[in-house]
């Protein structure tokens, strides 16, 4: 089948492009374009431009650890489908606001001229938690990582923070031109956390590298808060498939997503942007409630929901939530353990969100793999799960579901490692050695709950919350999920 591109989609009848071959002109720099940001930031970027009729807001976009998708949209002129699944859906799209793609570690060099680019005024991120480098015990950035300390040692930089600082340097030496950096990653505060790691990646410079560096970027650069939401599963090659018969032609970058988008940008820029707002994005000077009922409403679901539907032997997250009892903890961890405890933005109905969060879980149109979901659990626990469980205790609430979740993650990852696979998490090495190294008494729960990369040593000790914890974990492991489901539903 012939390939999508601008020659060949105009031979056909179906979905057209908004805009044509030269018609925008690039001013953001993307780091991480992955299956997330071509179904949600790139689309809320070229619905602006609709809107507005300003063309200048076309992306570059800047792969992390892999070029697949340079070789996906490169043969393609950038350009990709998006096609939404379950009720409200729009028609199959075709995106066109990327201008062009770099491979960031065949191009870094590439890469950083990019943002030292004066005509590029915004740099967004989409590259996961652990994109950041952050080091589990401190928070800041992790100085000890092998790449780290590679982009800080004058090696062409291959790490996000590495990229962005190395930009800003080039761009501070050629223009100056003020810049705004924009994080779009499930992290609270991501816009002031990457500041913090930006500038210590430059302070970790050696002596006199980058004068008055520091300085600029405080004056000149900013980082302001962003909370994203939209459901965007890894596309499988039946997604592809059914992407072919419906456009005629082969669309190797194509990407499925819910109909529902959000997205909410702290009003704090250095210069030019896009108008995302005529795009439906929401511009507050207050990011954070909307973080935390993101992070601990939606996320913390989709994670306790990963961690018992794997425990199931559930293949998606829409399998684990029509499961009656996973079901019901889900809502028991949202209705009983996240609303009472958590700050919500002003105007947003807790129970309403909770019951549309809950019905999005359950679109089985998406096929959000309960493994996917689960990946990464040591960088995510401590985001969605833990700050409630917290949260609980501070009021005298025993944390039983959030404790659920931690117990499920934590016999996925002793399941892995007794059965010697590998564990999707960057911290596998360390779990792994936590039990099997562990003394001869101590249980799993114990080893895993001792690790201060994942859980808050407070926390850890607390007997309110490691008690739970270690009654759900045994009675797991004591009698699977068919006991997990009767202890739920009848306690």
């Amino acid at each position: 089948m012939e390939r999508l591109s601008y020659a060949s989609l105009a031979r056909t009848s179906g979905p057209q492009p908004r805009f044509g071959p030269g018609e925008v002109t690039p001013g953001i720099v993307h780091l991480g374009v992955g299956s997330f940001h071509r179904a949600h930031t790139a689309v809320f970027t070229e619905d602006a431009m609709a809107a507005t009729g300003e063309h200048a807001w076309g992306t570059v976009g800047v792969t992390q650890r892999s070029d697949a998708v340079v070789r996906q949209l490169a043969p393609q002129d950038c350009l990709f489908t998006l096609s939404e699944r379950g009720d409200g859906a729009a028609p199959l799209r075709v995106v066109s606001g990327i201008t062009g793609m770099l491979a960031g570690r065949a191009e870094p060099g590439a890469v950083v001229a990019r943002i030292a680019d004066p005509g590029i005024h915004v740099v967004t991120l989409t590259v996961t938690e652990k994109g950041y480098r952050i080091d589990p015990l401190t928070g800041g950035l992790g100085l000890d990582d092998p790449e780290v300390r590679a982009d800080l040692a004058g090696a062409p930089p291959v790490t996000a923070i590495g990229q962005l600082a190395r930009g800003l340097e080039a761009r501070h030496r050629a223009s100056d031109a003020p810049l705004t950096v924009v994080p779009c990653d499930n992290l609270p505060g991501n816009g002031a956390l990457t500041r913090r790691l930006v500038r210590a990646f430059v302070e970790a410079l050696p002596a006199g590298a980058a004068p008055g560096l520091a300085d600029w970027i405080a004056s000149s650069v900013a980082f302001p808060s962003t909370m994203v939401d939209r459901m965007a599963p890894a596309t499988t090659p039946a997604d592809l498939d059914a992407v072919e018969r419906a456009l005629g032609l082969r669309d190797e970058a194509a990407v499925v997503a819910e109909p529902f988008r959000q997205w909410v940008i702290e009003d704090a820029f250095a210069g030019p942007r896009p108008a995302w707002e005529a795009a439906g994005a929401v511009l507050t000077d207050d990011v954070e409630p909307w973080e935390t009922a993101k992070l601990r409403i939606l996320n913390a679901g989709h994670s306790l929901l990963a961690y018992l539907g794997l425990a199931a032997g559930h293949a998606t997250i829409a399998e684990a939530v029509h499961d009656e009892a996973f079901e019901a903890a889900c809502q028991g961890l949202i209705g009983e353990e996240v609303l009472p405890t958590a700050v919500l933005p002003d105007g947003l109905d807790g129970e309403d969100y909770a019951r549309s969060v809950v019905a999005r879980f359950a679109n089985p149109a998406l096929g959000h793999t309960t493994a996917k979901v689960g990946s990464d659990g040591s960088q995510k626990l401590g985001l969605r799960i833990l700050p409630t469980a917290a949260a609980c205790l501070a009021v005298g609430r025993e944390p039983r579901w959030a404790a659920l979740a931690v117990a499920a993650w934590m016999h996925h990852v002793a399941t892995a490692s007794a059965a010697g696979g590998a564990l999707a998490d960057p911290l596998a090495g360390t779990l792994a050695a936590a039990l099997r190294d562990r003394p001869a008494r101590a249980s799993a729960v114990d080893a895993l709950l001792a690790l201060p990369e994942v859980v808050d040593p407070a926390l850890a000790a607390d007997p309110r919350f490691g008690g739970p914890v270690r009654h759900w974990y045994e009675l797991l492991d004591a009698h699977g999920a068919t006991g997990l489901r009767r202890e739920i539903l009848h306690g």
